[in-house]
This record gives C-alpha cells, structure tokens and sequence, in this order.
C-alpha cells in the first residue's frame, strides 16, 4: 500500500536551532502513528511542525503527495485536524461552542452553523460520550472532560489526518480506553490517519500500526511495534537506570533488592507474583524457583531478582535444577510456599518445600508475614 503520510528529511526545532533531523517516515492511510520518547526530547516539536503550528527548518511533509507547506489555512483545516496540549480561551463558551469550532472551515464568512452543521457537532459529542454536556460551559468541566471535548471538536472538522499530543493526559483509566477506542474506530472504519504522542508505552504497543522513537537529534527508531520494541528498547530510550520495564505485561517493576538471598519462593502459575512485589517493597532480596520460562511467574520474578531458578517450558525439571534450587533454598532463612498447583512437571517444587521442613526452615504462606 502506498504511504498516504510522508515526511522527507524533515528537519524540525526553533528560530532555525535545529532540535531534530532527518525525519524521514511514510505512513498508510488510516493507520496509527505514535511518537513514544521521554519528555522534552521533542515530540511535541515534531507534531506541532507537521500541523503547520511551527515552521519546518528543512525537508517536506506529504499528505495524499501534496506537501502541505503549500496548502492554504483552509485546505489544512479541511484535511488535518489538530488536538495539542496548548489550552485555548473558552470564555462564556459551552461545549457545544467548542466542538462547533471543528466546523468553521466548511462554513461562510460569518461562521453560520446549517442544521448538518449541528448534527455533526452533536454526534461529535455523542462519539465521546459527553452528548449530556453540550450546553454546559466548558470552563466548568474537569480536564479529562476538556480532553473529551477538544476530542470531539477534532472530530467534528471530519479530517483526513487527526494529530494529538498527549491525547491521554488526565484521563482516568475508563476514558484513557474509550479514547482510544474512539481513535481506532476512526483509523479502522473512517480511514482516517492518526498521529500522535503517548506517554503510555503499553496502549501504544496496543493501539499503534507504527512506533517512532524519539530522543536525541534523530529518530531513534521507526518501524511497527513487534519490529521496534524488544526487551531493552524502552529502558534504553527512557535511560532508565532504576527499575525496569516489563515488554510482556506493559508494566514497570522497581528497583530490584540488592544482597544474598534471604528468603526463597516456591512459587508457578502467577502465584508468586504477591510475594516478588511485595518483597520488593520491603527491600528484601529473595531467590525463586523452579519457574519454568513461560510461566508468567518468570515475568516478574526475572525483574525483580537476580537468583531465579528457570527450566525450559513443556520439559521436565532436571535433577540438576533441583540440585541448583535446593543450594539457593538452603542459604535462606525463610521459605515462602506461594500456593502454586502441584504438577506433573513442577513436582520438584514439593521437594523444595519438603527440604525447608525437613531443614527447619521457617515457611510462610501469607503475604502479610513478609512485612512481620
């Protein structure tokens, strides 16, 4: 499929200072775009540059084959609708006002509203679920219901491109969802090509067709999300030097225990990820196994310490694991029993939990005791 969005060694910053080079990215259309990267390292740059809020510095943006920067106001309102962090003056303005501002570029001089006018504008409302609130003055709203309006309004403007800077900001975790659901729908039915920063890198593995990583005076990384983000990728990009980032579970675990094992859990199956978390938040260092690898154990467990006892998934636990696990519990002075399901293939791990009874070790099997 041909590129519907393009940009050609684009280069981008402020009072000729370039701050990024050589972006060069093509796009189909109806297709997510999301620009990730930490803050200030020049998203918010980039998207206000490709919807003409700021001048390019160098290069070309594409739409349909036509550079934009040749496009009058009225051809770009028409095309590419606009949703960025700037706040705009609402004073006496209902939501209704707001979103009605989508439709200007399709009306006459003095801004007279048709009735089809009006319906699209109230569908628009409908599309983000604030139908209710259109005569509510907008300077009322909490500014997730901001978001939601300054949403519909875009919408309204029935644009070929939508841009967004941070769509997702001060959104709870319901409307964080039905936001993006709103987006997809759009991309998927309407075929209209979205672009846009998120801060949550997890909905933009989920969400996105493509993932362009911002930092430094080039693009990181273009590609989508199974071709861009593996394991290190997004501690890399962020220079995370605490804690880490799960790719699988799209979640961050914090900065691991440092020190000798003192406690060990027998855990499997998701059970022992209470007891990784919350050994964790005491600062306690610990030592887990046998987990097999694709155990989502081994998710969080692997992040969380560095005396992991794992097997290969679908095999038998070896003798030589056993021997290895019964080493590390055998320096502990606490075993936890997490609960998991005794198995044909995990029936090592009763052994485990039989050696710390027969060794007098103390075993526990309430998540409240870690902290006693």
């Amino acid at each position: 499929m041909d590129a519907y969005f393009k940009t050609c060694n684009l280069s981008v910053g402020y009072d000729k200072n370039i701050l990024i080079h050589d972006i060069s990215v093509a796009v189909e259309k109806g297709k997510i775009l999301t620009l990730i990267g930490p803050n200030g390292s020049g998203k918010s740059t980039i998207l206000k540059t490709v919807a003409k809020q700021i001048p390019a510095i160098n290069g070309s943006v594409y739409i349909d084959s036509s550079d934009i920067f040749r496009w009058n106001l009225k051809t770009m309102a028409k095309t590419v609708s606009v949703m960025l962090t700037d706040r705009i003056r609402t004073d006496m303005m209902t939501c209704f006002d707001v979103v009605s501002m989508g439709r200007y570029p399709y009306t006459n001089i003095v801004g007279f509203l048709t009735d089809e006018d009006k319906e699209t504008v109230f569908s628009s409302l409908e599309s983000v679920g604030m139908q209710n609130e259109a005569y509510r003055d907008f300077n009322t709203l909490s500014d997730g219901q901001k978001q939601r309006i300054l949403l519909a309004r875009a919408i309204c403007q029935k644009p070929e491109v939508i841009i967004l800077d941070e769509p997702t900001a001060y959104l709870d975790i319901k409307h964080k969802i039905e936001l993006l659901d709103i987006l997809s729908s759009l991309a998927r039915e309407k075929e209209v090509t979205v672009i846009m920063s998120l801060h949550e890198i997890d909905l933009a593995t989920k969400i996105s067709d493509y993932i362009m990583c911002v930092n430094g005076d080039v693009i990181e990384a273009f590609g989508t999300p199974d071709e861009i983000l593996k394991t290190d990728t997004v501690e890399r990009l962020y220079n995370m030097k605490k804690g880490t980032y799960n790719l699988h579970f799209g979640s961050i675990e914090l900065t691991k225990p440092k020190g000798e094992p003192k406690v060990f859990v027998v855990g499997g199956g998701g059970c022992g990820i209470p007891y990784f978390r919350a050994l964790q938040k005491e600062q306690i260092p610990f030592a887990a196994g046998i987990i097999f690898q694709n155990d989502i154990d081994f998710q969080v467990a692997s992040k969380l310490s560095d005396n992991v006892i794992c097997a290969p998934p679908f095999e038998p636990v070896t003798e030589e694991l056993f021997y290895a696990a019964s080493k590390l519990l055998l320096k502990c002075d606490t075993v936890i029993d997490a609960g998991g399901n005794d198995g044909t293939f995990n029936h090592y791990n009763r052994k485990l939990l039989d050696l710390a009874s027969e060794n007098n070790i103390k075993i526990k099997n309430n998540k409240k005791e870690i902290e006693q």
